[in-house]
């Protein structure tokens, strides 16, 4: 993987993405072409379009990011790829036409868009069909050796041979657990040198994966295997990395302590976020007013209560606050003055309420409270003051996300569905931990354009 702005990006995906934006610029060569041999025009030569190429590529890729084209399932399934490159399509017309409209000198018109839409298609298609077997296969996967036969090893194991897994695991090195687990690990009394043996299976990496790390440590060992080249990480690092998750079975209060992340040096990137919240912000509330005063209207009609509410949530620093949104429960939603937390096809949604759920159109007020600076646009979800009491008890490190602002969308928001249980909570603090430990311009970007994809399939929506 190659890690950009703290951000790990598998290279198949970096690959497949640098083919794609070639495709596109190819693609609005093809339809600029076209349309001037259609009407007679003379062909200039290409560095004449240079902005338009580039405007029309650059959108384009920003809708594949949006539309979840590299996801594993994308990457999998050529008719699920397909499905998201027509979506991808859609969207980049949409995005061509804003651009147009701001800024009409760098764009082709509207009749050579239409042939290069047609071409980007087939082409990101095409090349999807001939990388497919490649980007899949083990060309691209990671050989690593895994020292440990225990339950920690077995966790790794299993996350080989899930789909879309980025790496191989070549061979585990037993070290004398009492609990293993893994028949064909080789002991280690067995191999006379370990260096030799891991670069015999031609192994780019060793994976920690001890149970027990007290005085069990092979420090000569290790030493002598990273002077190979090899890189060594422990198993928390590792499961980090590949999942994007920070892995709570096995993390520990040192590894969180000295491992790379939590930076206090943000204060460029701190002042850029807030700047993006305060622009943001006031322009998605300019231009949705009039969605917010037909949603307001519909559920006045649909239901009898107010149309707008506040319900109190813990934000930085776990400070409280109260957090609008638009109704789409029924008044007695907790007639019985007790927190509950929402179900699938929870009865208590009103009929507009599931459709403003749905398309997130409840949540645009939540603007107002980025506006002033309570929540970001990006960051864990503000949690009930009930809930985070009960969740840090069960929960490690549950605290520890309340040392960023919460967020109208997350990390966690695109990763995984929407979740009504400690072990979701919990699934969910992983994916929090790992945003507050990487934070980076760069990671609240793709996490704003990977939203778009929730709010299409409505992932998450309940």
């Amino acid at each position: 993987m190659i890690r950009l702005f703290k951000h790990y990006i598998p290279h198949a995906v970096l690959l497949l993405g640098l083919l794609d934006f070639l495709a596109l610029l190819v693609a609005a060569e093809l339809g600029w072409v076209t349309r001037a041999m259609q009407i007679d025009m003379g062909i200039d030569p290409i560095h004449t379009r240079i902005p338009q190429l580039l405007s029309f590529a650059i959108s384009l890729e920003t809708a594949l990011v949006a539309v979840g084209i590299y996801g594993t399932d994308a990457l999998q399934s050529i008719k699920f790829a397909a499905a998201r490159l027509i979506v991808a399509v859609a969207v980049g017309a949409i995005l061509l036409a804003v651009v147009f409209f701001l800024a009409p000198s760098i764009t082709f018109w509207r009749s050579n868009l239409v042939y290069a839409l047609g071409f980007a298609a087939v082409l990101l298609l095409v090349l999807r069909i001939l990388t497919g077997a490649l980007l899949g296969g083990q060309a691209f996967k990671r050989r690593i050796i895994v020292l440990g036969a225990g339950p920690r090893a077995q966790r790794l194991k299993e996350l080989c041979q899930t789909p879309g897994a980025g790496f191989v695991v070549v061979g585990y090195v037993a070290m004398s657990e009492a609990n293993r687990v893994i028949p064909e690990a080789i002991a280690r009394d067995a191999i006379y040198n370990l260096a030799d043996h891991v670069v015999l299976l031609g192994a780019s990496e060793v994976v920690l994966a001890l149970e027990e790390r007290r005085n069990a440590l092979p420090l000569k060992d290790l030493l002598r295997i990273r002077t190979t080249g090899v890189h060594v990480n422990e198993i928390s690092t590792f499961l980090e990395r590949e999942t994007g998750r920070v892995d709570l079975d096995s993390v520990s209060p040192s590894w969180l302590i000295f491992s790379d992340g939590f930076s206090s040096g943000r204060m460029v990137s701190s002042a850029f976020k807030r700047l993006f919240d305060v622009t943001a912000s006031l322009l998605l509330l300019t231009l949705t007013l009039p969605v917010l005063v037909v949603a307001a209207i519909a559920v006045k009609l649909d239901s009898r209560g107010p149309v707008f509410y506040r319900q109190r949530r813990v934000g930085l620093y776990s400070t409280g606050f109260d957090i609008p949104k638009l109704r789409s429960m029924r008044t007695d939603a907790e007639a019985a003055g007790t927190a509950i937390w929402a179900e699938k096809n929870d009865p208590r949604i009103t009929r507009i309420g599931r459709i403003l759920r749905k398309t997130r159109i409840d949540e645009l007020p939540q603007c107002w409270s980025v506006l002033i600076g309570e929540m970001s646009f990006v960051g864990p979800r503000p949690e009930r003051p009930e809930f985070v009491s009960a969740l840090e008890d069960k929960l490690p490190y549950y605290a520890e996300r309340h040392m960023v602002k919460p967020g109208i969308t997350g990390w966690a928001q695109i990763n995984y569905p929407y979740g009504a249980s400690i072990d979701d909570a919990r699934q969910k603090l992983e994916y929090d931990l790992y945003y507050a430990k990487n934070y980076s311009p760069f990671l609240d970007l793709l996490i704003l354009l990977q939203t778009l994809r929730v709010v299409i399939w409505s992932g998450g929506a309940r």
